[in-house]
């Protein structure tokens, strides 16, 4: 599929390999969720567009390029918070809206809780943040509501997918690119990431 990128740089894949680990306590997990994103976010953002400026530099004008279109962060709450940050330092300029949707755990379907973006897009691109694809009905769902909401360009980042969420996503939104540090097996019978490395929300907020 054109649209899945997997990551395979070494650093992602070494930080990976300890956030899988069960023994990685919860300050250290939100550590690499920050990190990790950090690294998927450089290579998401690869395509961004430029405008062509000109610095003044001690030693006299340089040429240079700043970003032409203005970025959004878009967590998937709760789990998503914690890839925020690591974006975020790549970006300082980015705005950040929350959407919560929560997967009801008989139907495994999304069910929006908290939407809080304007009437009108502040920005043309959004990141789609959510540490876990899963069964791709919150990262499907949340996509739907930000092109209802008029975003120009909209890509997911996620940590983990499985083959079922990149079917479900792809399928609801086949122009929406898929930036993830892996791509796992398959999902269980209650709908989780198998090898996976659990419940991201509950690894990093110590609920578990």
């Amino acid at each position: 599929m054109d649209t899945v990128f997997q990551s395979n740089h070494p650093l992602v894949k070494h930080k990976l390999t300890k956030l899988r680990d069960k023994s990685t306590k919860p300050k250290k997990f939100r550590e690499l969720i920050r990190e990790i994103a950090m690294l998927l976010a450089y290579e998401a953002t690869a395509d961004l567009g430029l405008h062509d400026t000109q610095v003044e530099t001690p030693m006299g004008a340089a040429p240079g390029a700043l970003l032409q279109e203005k970025i959004g962060l878009v967590p998937i709450l709760r789990a998503g918070l914690g890839m925020v940050d690591g974006v975020w330092e790549m970006m300082p300029s980015a705005e950040v809206w929350h959407i919560g949707l929560y997967r009801d755990e008989k139907t495994l379907r999304p069910v929006e809780y908290y939407n809080k973006l304007p009437v009108d897009p502040t920005v043309q691109v959004c990141l789609v943040l959510d540490p876990m694809l899963a069964t791709g009905g919150s990262a499907s769902a949340t996509v739907g509501i930000l092109k209802k909401w008029g975003t120009q360009r909209i890509k997911f980042v996620g940590i983990i997918a499985a083959p079922e969420g990149i079917h479900v996503l792809h399928k609801a939104h086949p122009d929406v690119p898929i930036h993830v540090a892996a791509v796992d097996s398959h999902l269980n019978e209650i709908g989780f990431i198998v090898p996976g490395l659990g419940d991201a929300g509950d690894r990093q907020f110590g609920t578990g």
